[in-house]
């Protein structure tokens, strides 16, 4: 696959003159092109059984400097490509590559609110088969302006899903897979529909996993806890972040192991976290208070000091920002 400066041309062009909209573009089949030209067929196979891998990252705009803040840019990128050893996925491009398209299309966009940045490693053609093999791969990506996925005032009201998070040993949860996402669907749809914002899931074991789709911490005794590696969790940049900052920053330390659904209900503060949670106090699980039912003071703290990093003020952690001048 090979970088190209070449703009596709193609019906959706339209002036940039006053009284038109900028063209917003993506990259796809290795162009940029404009975003209602990247199409996909629906006898693509990506569609047609969710065979494709995606990272969601965060562009922080910094209105004082007019730049974007692509926040721990290289480490989704790095997932991505250990990631793509499993589903037979490995693009023909590097890291640099990866990290040099998105800078590209962000200058592109000239983004001037805080952007989704949606990179998939697909497989495409028109195979009706059902295999990962012998079928060709390819890459994408898109941008879209995003504020809260979550309310992060309030708090959360969250229940213990019915449904059990997919196990390692039917579609990996350490892998943002397209397909997998269907687990999502159900458990937030269902919660929803019974008058929660989101859902916690179980390991099949029945021990705490994550959220519908992001990580899991609770507060215990002054100390972070969240569920192992091992509990078929993806194994967040967020939820790595966390870890970091209560410890150099906060000295708190975390305790990574397995938790049992019973101690959701002793927790003195709970959140989640991810890309699109950001830091989310959970205030109530299953109707019962999370502590005295409103956002704890650590998880307020975190939540402070999480957007002071990614919005690249602290020198200290300006290593997992790249500004983009847009």
């Amino acid at each position: 696959m090979k970088l190209t400066d070449e703009i596709k041309s193609g019906p959706s062009a339209e002036s940039t003159a006053p009284g038109h909209q900028e063209l917003e573009y993506a990259y796809f089949e290795g162009q940029y092109v404009p975003f209602n030209d990247a199409k996909l067929s629906i006898r693509n196979p990506a569609f047609l059984y969710g065979t494709s891998l995606f990272e969601g990252i965060r562009g922080y705009w910094v209105p004082e400097t007019r730049q974007i803040s692509i926040f721990r840019m290289k480490e989704h990128y790095q997932r991505l490509l250990n990631n793509s050893k499993l589903f037979y996925m490995t693009p023909d491009l590097s890291l640099e590559d990866l990290c040099d398209i998105t800078v590209e299309l962000i200058k592109r966009n000239k983004p001037s609110t805080d952007m989704y940045i949606r990179p998939t490693l697909y497989k495409t053609g028109e195979s009706i088969t059902p295999t990962l093999e012998n079928i060709p791969s390819d890459f994408c990506l898109w941008t879209k302006p995003l504020g809260e996925y979550l309310d992060l005032s309030k708090g959360l009201s969250v229940c213990v899903s019915n449904w059990r998070r997919v196990p390692d040993n039917s579609i990996p949860a350490r892998a943002k897979a397209g397909g997998a996402y269907m687990n999502t669907a159900l458990a937030v749809t269902d919660a929803r529909k019974m008058g929660f914002d989101d859902a916690i899931f179980l390991t099949n074991e029945g021990t705490v996993s994550e959220g519908s789709a992001m990580n899991l911490f609770l507060v215990k005794d002054g100390q972070l806890v969240t569920p192992s590696k091992t509990e078929d969790i993806l194994e967040g940049i967020t939820r790595d972040t966390i870890i970091t900052l209560g410890l150099n920053e906060l000295g708190v330390d975390t305790v990574e192991r397995t938790i049992d659904r019973t101690e959701l209900y002793h927790a003195d503060e709970a959140f989640f976290c991810g890309t699109g949670a950001q830091i989310s106090p959970i205030t109530h699980i299953d109707n019962r208070p999370v502590g005295d039912g409103t956002p704890g003071k650590l998880t307020r703290r975190i939540q402070d000091l999480y957007f002071d990093v990614v919005k690249s003020k602290l020198p200290q952690y300006e290593h997992w920002c790249t500004v983009v001048q847009v």
